[in-house]
């Protein structure tokens, strides 16, 4: 059993900064609980901090609150259908994030105002304390009636990603093969990159591209969703394919490369598409989703990852253009990258509308009304070329390790568009259009599993 919370940006922020405050703080952070089998992800909706009028004490290493002081919270969890997370901090760089003989007191004395009042049942406990430009943590989940269980890790989606492992939690160094990247980004990221756990929605030309170059960095838990058959065409591009794979699931054919490279993957696959509400559920328990889909429809389920499930998402485009005689004119690629209080694929136009809508309906009715001209014609079968969807691929995964090293510029771009015909890159950011479901006005930042899940309508399965 895994538990992680999830902090987005402004949060996450929030925390980090009153980690310098020499006296210890408390909050009530409040959480929206997903479970994925065994697995817990709490996304962090708000913090309530504790009114400086509340402390009767406070110091470097105690503090002595009032009740008022944090009941208030216990009421906005239970309108917002949260689990409260008693917060507070250990000052001090060298400062260690493990509950002291007192937090045990205090637990105890609240515990169970905390899980009645909140009507959640559950009483959580997160401490940190600063450590460089982040934290280190220690926290736990307490069900009604039940023990104890940690938080083992934080995922900290901002500007930069940080993944956090609970304090008490003893890591293995990286395994020897690693070597040359340990020497490049060091043995911290190293671990990261092992303790990820990354989804592929797509195993063509670029999904494949990326889940190599992923299991190859030290990517160990993979999932992958492709719905699609493999055919003679796509083994130009996909990678690990054979022509005596045609015919076979694509994500059965890369499982199956990627397991010999790294056997000790922890590789699930999915076929379906994205578009379906139960295969769409199978990417809630991904720290990160990678989107390799050539369909707009499904583009538009994974826009909402990012605001929903504070889930981000790197989504992948390539676009080659010919003319009418077959001369190659435009080698187009793009790189979006979605996250908490980013502009998602609808504000930056990135999505065909109409095509998402035909891609939606079932075969009949789509040729129906094509035909009728209500509708794009689909189908058409598109070019591409292994150079190219290998190279967007790269950029791509270059895109994940800026984010967890920070070797790029403070003021990251959002979106990268490759124009490889002209040798041209440039970068841009978009924010949210007011009053869109990504704008954190909406507060829809975290809702989890609430229905309609994702906050749209689903066909029938």
């Amino acid at each position: 059993m895994t538990i992680t919370l999830v902090l987005p940006g402004p949060l996450a922020d929030e925390i980090i900064a009153v980690t310098r405050n020499p006296l210890e703080c408390a909050g009530v952070l409040l959480a929206r609980r997903v479970d994925i089998g065994s697995d817990v992800r709490l996304l962090a909706r708000t913090m309530h901090w504790v009114p400086q009028t509340a402390y009767n004490e406070q110091s470097p290493h105690h503090m002595l609150i009032r009740s008022e002081g944090y009941v208030g919270a216990l009421g906005a969890a239970e309108a917002d259908g949260s689990v409260p997370i008693w917060f507070h901090t250990h000052p001090g760089e060298i400062g260690v994030p493990l509950p002291s003989e007192h937090d045990r007191q205090v637990d105890h004395d609240i515990r169970d105002l905390f899980q009645l009042r909140s009507g959640s049942g559950l009483y959580a406990t997160l401490i940190a304390s600063p450590r460089g430009e982040s934290i280190v943590f220690s926290g736990e989940l307490t069900p009604e009636g039940g023990s104890a269980l940690a938080i083992d890790r934080v995922w900290i989606v901002s500007d930069r990603w940080r993944l956090i492992q609970n304090f008490g939690h003893n890591l293995s160094a990286p395994d020897a093969i690693f070597d040359r990247n340990v020497r490049a980004f060091g043995p911290d990221i190293q671990s990261v990159l092992g303790n990820l756990r990354v989804a592929i929605v797509g195993a063509g030309g670029t999904g494949s591209a990326i889940a190599e170059q992923l299991v190859r960095l030290g990517v160990r838990d993979l999932l992958l969703l492709d719905n699609d058959v493999l055919s003679s065409s796509n083994v130009t591009r996909v990678y690990g394919s054979t022509p005596s794979d045609v015919g076979r699931s694509k994500i059965e054919v890369l499982r199956a490369h990627l397991m010999r490279i790294a056997p000790d993957l922890n590789c699930s696959t999915v076929p379906g598409m994205v578009t379906v509400k139960s295969v769409a559920k199978t990417l809630r328990g991904a720290d990160l989703v990678f989107g390799c889909t050539d369909d707009n429809a499904g583009r538009l389920v994974l826009s909402r990852l990012a605001t929903y499930l504070l889930t981000p998402v790197i989504d992948v485009g390539v676009l080659l253009s010919s003319d009418s005689g077959g001369t190659l004119t435009g080698i187009d690629g793009r790189i979006t990258t979605l996250t908490p209080g980013a502009g998602c694929l609808v504000c930056r136009n990135r999505v065909d509308m109409a095509r998402a809508a035909a891609e939606m309906q079932t075969p009949e009715e789509r040729q129906r009304l094509a035909d009728e001209g209500y509708a794009p014609a689909l189908g058409q079968v598109e070019p591409a070329v292994v150079a190219f969807t290998t190279a967007v691929a790269a950029a791509a995964v270059n895109e994940l390790l800026d984010r967890l090293i920070g070797y790029g510029p403070p003021d990251r771009p959002t979106e990268t568009l490759l124009r490889l015909h002209e040798r041209e890159i440039s970068t841009n950011r978009a924010f949210p259009r007011g009053g869109h479901y990504c704008d954190s006005v909406q507060g829809k930042w975290g809702t989890g599993d609430e229905e309609p899940f994702l906050g749209q309508l689903w066909g029938r399965e």
